[in-house]
């Protein structure tokens, strides 16, 4: 088994923009940008974007955006148009109208263009360390951004920022003894009927087939044999990169929730999941934006 073609990713992990990184080096190229009626803004308040239907996002010109963004450059569209982040707090009202109103990207992910998906995690990614890490951690100066948004200087000591991304694995557990049974979790803090894939951060020295193997026994008391790679997916809650694994359990009668961050586990026959999967029944999948949606859903197709 392989990893996917990016083709078959959901839309937040596929291909996206051309993000143009050699031109944030352009000294005062944002501003340069938002003078050109040209240019194509996507607005981001809290973790919502406006949306022109409810598939599409709806990107404005710099001069409809309100005052008080924080600004980025996100690339380059297919047509050359330059392509930019506008970021806001979250807002009590919508910072503007819109026709299909305003959604966040674990509601409307799923649906939109993998163009439209990728820039919206990028710029959900980008602008939430532009609005939160505006001090320097070392000595507490306020920085200076640069690189069009992608950095920041402090003008005190000289050190230079960059966003953080924190690694996560996030596993789905096949059988060791049925090729047609899936363990599932279900989390604390979801209703019973939620299940999904076992996933956790990649502690400090840690690989990422050690996470996978720590995270899987911690949540659901199954060790694992083979590990496999299935794709990865930026995911702006908070700053994750979530890397998918399919993995063999070594003793399906020892899967136990731990009853602290899972409430619950089961195993899942693949007509259980497929019937989820068209929202039949009372089990509840996750959305279609999430990796964790596509490890189920390239479990159940292989082989029906």
């Amino acid at each position: 088994m392989t990893a996917p073609d990016s083709t078959t990713l959901p839309p937040p992990a596929g291909p996206g923009l051309d993000r143009a990184a050699e031109e944030r080096l352009v000294p005062g190229l944002v501003d340069e940008l938002r003078a050109d009626a040209a240019t194509r803004v996507l607005a981001i308040a809290g973790d919502t974007a406006p949306l022109a239907t409810p598939d599409a996002l709806r990107w404005v010109a710099p001069s409809e955006v309100p005052a008080g963004a924080e600004w980025a450059f996100l690339g380059r569209d297919a047509d050359g148009a330059a392509l930019l982040a506008a970021v806001f707090p979250a807002q009590e009202d919508e910072l503007f109208a819109t026709a299909s109103g305003w959604a966040a990207l674990r509601a409307v992910g799923g649906a939109l263009s993998s163009r439209d998906a990728s820039a919206f995690v990028e710029a959900l990614s980008l602008g939430r360390w532009l609005l939160d890490a505006p001090f320097c951690p070392a000595c507490g100066a306020r920085t200076d951004l640069g690189d069009a948004g992608w950095s920041r200087r402090c003008p005190n000591c000289g050190r230079q920022h960059f966003p953080r991304t924190d690694p996560a694995v996030i596993v789905a557990i096949t059988s060791a003894e049925d090729p047609d049974a899936l363990l599932l979790g279900s989390n604390a803090l979801w209703g019973p009927e939620r299940f999904s894939c076992f996933a956790g951060f990649v502690e400090a020295g840690e690989s990422l087939e050690a996470a996978v193997r720590r995270e899987v026994f911690e949540e659901s008391g199954i060790a694992v044999g083979a590990v496999t790679y299935r794709g990865s997916q930026a995911w702006p809650y908070p700053r994750s990169l979530m890397v998918g694994f399919l993995a063999t359990a070594r003793d399906d009668a020892s899967a136990r929730a731990d009853g602290e961050e899972i409430a619950a586990v089961r195993w899942f026959t693949r007509d259980e999941i497929g019937r989820a999967l068209a929202g039949e029944g009372e089990v509840v999948l996750p959305g279609r934006a999430s990796i964790a949606r596509r490890l189920i859903s390239d479990w159940h197709a292989e082989r029906v």
